[in-house]
């Protein structure tokens, strides 16, 4: 009896993506989150062309763009940078190094002088290289600084967009669907139905999981430690919210 031979893999296309169109990767890919978000973006305009929530994911939409520029324009951008400090670090590095070796030639050639000159020098020389030393750490840590920076910006922009979602569904109040309900003078109206505060509920916890998935796209796109916390922060906030929402639409009449 022939053994049979496996089946060859399944073709793929770049990115690790397979032909018949589903994702499979070790990572995030930034243009699956982004028609993500088309996606929920056209659904919610097909169903509440009157509001405004799909602008809230248009919006959204902008900042996961961002992130994929920051990411592309980012590694070009830190390896200029990179060259360029680590070129002014050296340059730096050897005018200490011929300070240094300036002042032991005139030592030699002068004698060692008094004692109270010598540690007068001795001092001066430390002092340079202490000031040198940090002098170069700073050129080598300025393009991680500057990237840190960009990033917590596009975070903290993310941040904000969760709360915007979050005051879009604050008023969508399942009580208020209740047949014995009793609105007062101060009471928020809103002529949604049962199907429709369901569904408007849905697209606002589908669209605090994309801020999710956003602020993955930044941690795929740095490693710095301030950065990854600043995410699993914001991960936690879309979370949070997101489960209140689901808990409104657990109790919808």
């Amino acid at each position: 009896m022939v053994p049979r031979l496996p089946d060859p893999p399944a073709p793929r296309a770049e990115g690790g993506r397979p032909v018949s169109g589903e994702w499979v990767s070790d990572h995030l890919e930034a243009d699956a989150v982004q028609a993500s978000i088309d996606r929920l973006a056209r659904r919610i305009r097909a169903r509440f062309p009157e509001r405004s929530l799909a602008g809230v994911a248009d919006h959204l939409r902008s900042l996961a763009d961002e992130v994929e520029d920051t990411s592309d324009s980012s590694r070009l951008r830190l390896r200029v940078m990179r060259w360029v400090t680590g070129l002014l670090a050296a340059a730096l590095a050897v005018a200490t190094a011929v300070v240094v070796g300036q002042v032991v030639l005139d030592l030699r050639a002068d004698g060692l002088g008094e004692p109270a000159d010598l540690l007068a020098l001795l001092e001066t020389g430390v002092n340079d290289l202490v000031f040198s030393a940090l002098a170069i750490w700073f050129l080598m840590m300025a393009p991680a600084r500057h990237e840190r920076s960009r990033m917590l910006g596009l975070l903290h922009r993310l941040r904000s967009t969760a709360h915007v979602i979050d005051m879009h569904q604050v008023t969508k109040d399942p009580e208020h669907l209740r047949a014995d309900y009793v609105p007062t003078g101060a009471s928020v109206r809103d002529p949604m139905t049962r199907e429709e505060m369901a569904h408007y509920l849905d697209y606002c916890a589908e669209m605090l999981s994309m801020v999710g998935k956003v602020a993955a796209l930044c941690a795929e796109a740095s490693g710095d430690d301030v950065v990854l916390d600043t995410v699993s922060d914001v991960e936690s906030l879309a979370s949070d919210l997101a489960a209140r929402i689901w808990q409104k639409i657990s109790v919808l009449p």
